[in-house]
């Protein structure tokens, strides 16, 4: 077993290089053990829609039923429904089979204690019990739900709109498609798909909503059809991207101004958590309202477990992620996030432009991904840590 799967967020590696069948046997093994042994047994188990995912469901469930789950299998469907079902159904835990936004030849494991992601020593203590063998056993048992439609009837009775929107979605052939339409027309939207059905080789572009490429087609089409919004999705559906009506990209620090000026109005003086390569204007804009802004660590788990000590009702990312805990449970839905935008729409006849009318431009140096063997990731930072 490759030990690099075993990353800081989550449990990732190549379809049948790093990922077989016995990997995804003891990975199932190992959260079972992890789980047990804080006396959590009761869990749930969803897939995306990669080739791949179907395949490893069987053994995942396998290994985690022999060291003494019960799972509750709520099938194919995005990461933030899975996340829903921990809240919905009331688990102890449980795994998302998942390669996010990364290419067809991956895939991985979102897991989770309770209703909060494991990330860093967690995940690696996982990893020891996997290389110890030292499992539990028992005797667990599966069952299966659907949990879309509760999900759907949740977010309607969530979100009110006060006027039609034409909206476009472009899914990018990831899991978001089977449910982000259907709530948008729940709300009484005129709503325009790209790309809603589930195929795991992304035959129309790569899924990641945070690369202007990728947004090509969602541009076109919220041109051509005189959309108000255009929204897109990871593979996922657990980040968003969003262009306007005249096809600019919004990015997520624009999107946390408008969201956290939304939750100020409700919540005055609320705490609200953004990462730290968002930008000052954010800052500056929550203090002007009211609020306390703090800058937290990137990365999703890291800025939920922050969100939850400093009791934030609002926390972003530039990498769409956003995280309600005003008027919901504080995971990262990019398809809540989504409703909540077409809410603030649907109060005023002002486009996106206009409501960020008032904020600075600013100017930044896009994000420059150098590529880096997973083995020397963290010795590389020490080393430009000790250069600073």
């Amino acid at each position: 077993m490759n030990p690099e799967i075993f990353r800081e967020y989550d449990i990732r590696g190549l379809v049948d290089q790093d990922l077989t069948d016995d990997t995804v046997g003891l990975i199932g093994r190992g959260l079972a053990t992890y789980l047990s042994r804080q006396g959590k047994r009761r869990v749930v188990v969803g897939r995306d829609g990669r080739l791949s995912s179907p395949r490893f469901r069987d053994p995942l469930v396998q290994g985690m039923v022999t060291g003494g789950l019960d799972v509750v299998d709520v099938g194919l469907c995005p990461t933030p429904v899975f996340y829903f079902s921990l809240f919905h159904l009331d688990r102890d835990g449980g795994a998302m089979i998942t390669g996010s936004h990364n290419p067809p030849e991956f895939n991985g494991f979102k897991v989770c204690s309770g209703k909060e992601t494991l990330y860093g020593k967690q995940i690696q203590e996982i990893r020891r019990v996997i290389e110890s063998r030292n499992f539990t056993e028992g005797r667990g048992s599966v069952s299966h739900r659907e949990i879309i439609p509760a999900y759907r009837e949740h977010l309607a009775g969530n979100i009110s709109l006060q006027r039609r929107i034409r909206v476009v979605t472009d899914s990018g052939n990831g899991t978001g498609g089977l449910a982000a339409p259907k709530i948008m027309r729940d709300l009484g939207c005129e709503v325009i798909e790209l790309y809603s059905d589930v195929d795991g080789r992304f035959p129309n572009h790569h899924p990641d909503p945070t690369i202007p490429e990728y947004l090509r087609d969602l541009i076109a089409k919220v041109k051509e059809t005189k959309a108000e919004v255009g929204i897109g999705y990871d593979g996922d559906a657990d980040r968003i991207g969003v262009v306007d009506h005249r096809g600019n990209i919004i990015w997520g620090d624009q999107l946390m101004i408008l969201f956290s000026r939304q939750v100020l109005k409700t919540n005055p003086g609320a705490t609200i958590v953004a990462e730290v390569k968002c930008s000052q204007n954010l800052f500056d804009d929550i203090a002007r309202n009211g609020g306390r802004g703090i800058m937290g660590q990137a990365g999703h788990s890291l800025l939920k477990k922050q969100m939850k000590e400093e009791k934030a009702l609002l926390g972003g990312e530039m990498s769409g992620h956003i995280f309600f805990a005003d008027r919901y449970y504080g995971y990262d839905d990019a398809i809540y996030t989504s409703c909540r935008l077409l809410e603030i729409l649907s109060q005023t006849d002002k486009r996106i432009p206009e409501l960020l009318g008032d904020v600075p431009k600013a100017y930044n140096t896009p994000e420059i991904r150098v590529d880096c063997p997973d083995d020397r990731k963290f010795s590389i930072v020490e080393k430009v840590k000790d250069s600073f």
